[in-house]
């Protein structure tokens, strides 16, 4: 895999948690720092898929009425 050097501002607390995290896991900064972007990507491709996923789904009128999740609504907080 290609790999690129980038520099961005971190605050020196954070700086020094990371340090410490990487040194209690025997692993150096810039792991901790890919598995951090990673796992970032992931949840905002996963949010972005989900939204995506809703919209055609509007679009295609494939919902619930508002009435109806009302109704379901007032359901749940009774019971």
């Amino acid at each position: 895999m290609d790999k690129q050097t980038i520099s961005f501002r971190l605050d020196a607390k954070k700086v020094g948690a990371l340090d410490d995290l990487a040194e209690a896991m025997d692993r150096d900064r810039s792991y901790l720092l890919n598995e951090a972007v990673t796992s970032y990507l992931d949840a905002q491709r996963w949010q972005i898929e989900q939204i995506k996923e809703g919209m055609s789904q509007a679009n295609s009128r494939k919902v619930v009425e508002h009435s109806k999740v009302k109704r379901l609504a007032a359901r749940w907080q009774r019971g």
